[in-house]
């Protein structure tokens, strides 16, 4: 059984005891408990039900393993050939990182 969830702005299948690294969630304490409610699909052993727009009833109960984690470094780089102009500028999105404990369907 697994599902598509949305958490903060991205979808993300779902399925129990599996990792997840989602967008940085405000506010999150190691160890704590994080509900999800926006779920899209739940797809039941071959049964797969469609929410308009969500499915009524359906949550996501999950764990975070850790508040912040940070991704890889991204560099974005700008140059203009014969100008002289170069630029480097490096990003690391935050992460956090939830462990998905029960899919209530």
């Amino acid at each position: 059984m697994y599902v598509i969830v949305e958490i903060n702005g991205q979808q993300y299948k779902a399925e129990e005891g599996k990792k997840l690294f989602v967008h940085h969630i405000q506010n999150a304490e190691n160890g704590a408990t994080v509900e999800f409610e926006k779920v899209l699909l739940v797809d039941n052993n071959g049964t797969v039900t469609v929410g308009a727009p969500t499915v009524e009833g359906a949550k996501v109960v999950c764990e975070v393993v850790s508040p912040l984690v940070k991704g890889d470094k991204v560099l974005v780089f700008h140059k203009k050939r014969r100008k002289g102009y170069r630029k480097l500028n490096g990003h690391r999105q935050q992460f956090t990182e939830v462990t998905i404990k029960q899919v209530i369907a």
